[in-house]
C-alpha cells in the first residue's frame, strides 16, 4: 500500500490539495484536514465535504511549482486563515485549564449516567510504551539494494485494476534491514523526473510480518496497487513508482529505504483486542497482524500467542479484488472464537438503503458490538486505506455513538491520547 508523505509525493501526477476544517456545534473549528485527490475527482470530493458541513480553505496543486489558492474554491481568504491560526493557537492553554476544572468537578460529584464514562474514564490506562522499533536504517542517500524474488497478482479473474504482490530478498545488508509489523518502507523508482532529477522514493506499508513470507527473516513484502487515472486533458496517466514496482521481474534490483513509522504498531498485550478497518491495498498492515495472529508457522517462531479477538472489515468494489481473502477465510474457519471477517462489496452488496455496501455501512449494522468492544480499555482500532474512507467511517461511529449516548467528537481524541485509534491514509 502506497503511504502518502509530504517528502515523497512530488512526481508528475495533478493532485490536488484541499485544506478543510469542520465544525462542531456550535460552530467550534475542529482541527484541520488536508485530503488530496487527483484532478478528475475534485469537484466530486469538493460537494462531498460541502454536504458534510466542511469549510475548504484552499485548494493547492501539489505540482505547481509556487503551489497556492484557487480563488474559484477557496472558502475564505488567505489572510482571514492565518488571521485564526493565532487564536486557535492561544486558546489551546484555557482549553486545557477548563478541561482540567470540569474534570475536578465530575470526580467530585455522583458518578454520570452517559455510557462515555466507560470509554473515557479519568483513570484511563497510560499511553503504553512500545519496544524499540528499527528506523532508518537505510536513507536515501545510501539505500539498501534488494533483489525482487517474485511479483505476482493478487486479483482474481473480472477484477478491477493491477494490485501486485510483491517480495524482496534483504540478505547481505549491513546492518540487517529488520522491521516489524505496522512499518513501512521507501522505494526509490529508477529513472528521472521531467526535471532530469532522480525520482524521490514513495513510502508502501509493509505485508509481510518481520519473519517474511518465507519465515527466514530476511525478505520483505509489499501489496501495490498501479496507480492510473486520466488528467484534465484526457490523457491517461500512470503512477510512476507504482507502475515500477508492478512491472518489475525476478533478480531486479531496487532500491530500499527505512523502516519508517510507529502509528500502525500492535499493542504487546496477548489479550488485545483489535479492529481493523480497511480498504484497497490498505489491508497490507491487516496481513501482517493477521498472519502474527493466526499464521501456525508464524505462531510457532514469535513467541507471540494472540488470544484477544480481533476483527477485520474489509471494502472492495467486487469480490474479485479482495485481496488475500482466502487466507482471511481460512483463520476465521481456524479460530472462530478470535477472528471475524466481514467484508463490504460497494458493486455488489446493497445497504440497509439500497445503496452500495461501504465500510461505513457495516460499521453502522454493527454498531452495538463495536462500541461494545470499544468500551474496553484493550481494543484498538486500526484503518488503512484511501483518505475518502476516513470521513464516511467518521460520521458512522458518530452515528453509531450517539444512538449509545456517546460523543464521538470527544471519544475519538482521547483513544486517540491512549494510542488506541490508528490511522494511515493517503
Amino acid at each position: 500500500m502506497r503511504v502518502s508523505s509530504a517528502n515523497t509525493s512530488s512526481y508528475n501526477e495533478r493532485m490536488f490539495t484541499l485544506v478543510v476544517v469542520w465544525l462542531q456545534a456550535g460552530k467550534h473549528l475542529k482541527a484541520e484536514e488536508r485530503i488530496t485527490v487527483p484532478y478528475d475527482r475534485l469537484q466530486s470530493t469538493v460537494q462531498a465535504i460541502n454536504g458534510r458541513g466542511g469549510q475548504i480553505q484552499s485548494v493547492i496543486a501539489d505540482n505547481a511549482p509556487n503551489a497556492g489558492t484557487s480563488p474559484a474554491t477557496t472558502a475564505t481568504s488567505a489572510k482571514a486563515v492565518a488571521a485564526k491560526a493565532p487564536a486557535k493557537q492561544a486558546s489551546k492553554p484555557a482549553a486545557k485549564k477548563a478541561a482540567a476544572k470540569s474534570s475536578s468537578k465530575a470526580a467530585a460529584s455522583k458518578a454520570p449516567t452517559k455510557p462515555e464514562t466507560k470509554v473515557a474514564a479519568s483513570k484511563a490506562p497510560a499511553k503504553p510504551a512500545h519496544q524499540a522499533v528499527p528506523i532508518n536504517l537505510y536513507k536515501p542517500k545510501t539505500p539498501f539494494i534488494g533483489t525482487v524474488t517474485e511479483n505476482y497478482s493478487l486479483l482474481q479473474e473480472g477484477a478491477i485494476g493491477r494490485v501486485q504482490h510483491i517480495t524482496f530478498d534483504l540478505s547481505g545488508g549491513d546492518p540487517h534491514l529488520e522491521y516489524v509489523e505496522g512499518q513501512s518502507i521507501g522505494i526509490i523508482p529508477e529513472g528521472e523526473d521531467a526535471k532530469g532529477k532522480p525520482h524521490k522514493l514513495r513510502l508502501y506499508s509493509i505485508a509481510s510480518t518481520r519473519h517474511g513470507d518465507d519465515m527466514a527473516g530476511k525478505t520483505v513484502s509489499l501489496c501495490v496497487r498501479q496507480l492510473e487515472y486520466q488528467n484534465e486533458a484526457g490523457e491517461e496517466i500512470k503512477g510512476v513508482c507504482s507502475t515500477y514496482l508492478c512491472d518489475i521481474n525476478p533478480g531486479d534490483k531496487v532500491k530500499i529505504t527505512g523502516p519508517v513509522g510507529k502509528e500502525m504498531l500492535l499493542p504487546d498485550d496477548e489479550e488485545a483486542n483489535v479492529i481493523m478497518f480497511a480498504t484497497g491495498t490498505g489491508i497490507a498492515p491487516m496481513r501482517t497482524y493477521l498472519r502474527r495472529m493466526f499464521e501456525p508457522s508464524e505462531r510457532d517462531k514469535n513467541g507471540w500467542n494472540f488470544r484477544g479477538k480481533a476483527w477485520l472489515f474489509m471494502g472492495a468494489p467486487k469480490t474479485p479484488n479482495l485481496l488475500y481473502d482466502a487466507d482471511f477465510e481460512h483463520y476465521q474457519t481456524e479460530f472462530p472464537d478470535n477472528f471475524r471477517y466481514t467484508k463490504a462489496i460497494s458493486r455488489e452488496q446493497k445497504n440497509s438503503k439500497g445503496g452500495r455496501m461501504y465500510i461505513q455501512d457495516r460499521v453502522l449494522e454493527h454498531a452495538d458490538e463495536i462500541f461494545a468492544m470499544i468500551e474496553d480499555p484493550k481494543t484498538h482500532v486500526y484503518m488503512c486505506g484511501l483518505r475518502g474512507m476516513e470521513p464516511g467511517i467518521d460520521e458512522a461511529m458518530t452515528a453509531a455513538a450517539a444512538s449509545k449516548g456517546l460523543d464521538w467528537s470527544e471519544l475519538r481524541p482521547q483513544l486517540k491520547k491512549a494510542d488506541r485509534w490508528h490511522v494511515e491514509t493517503y
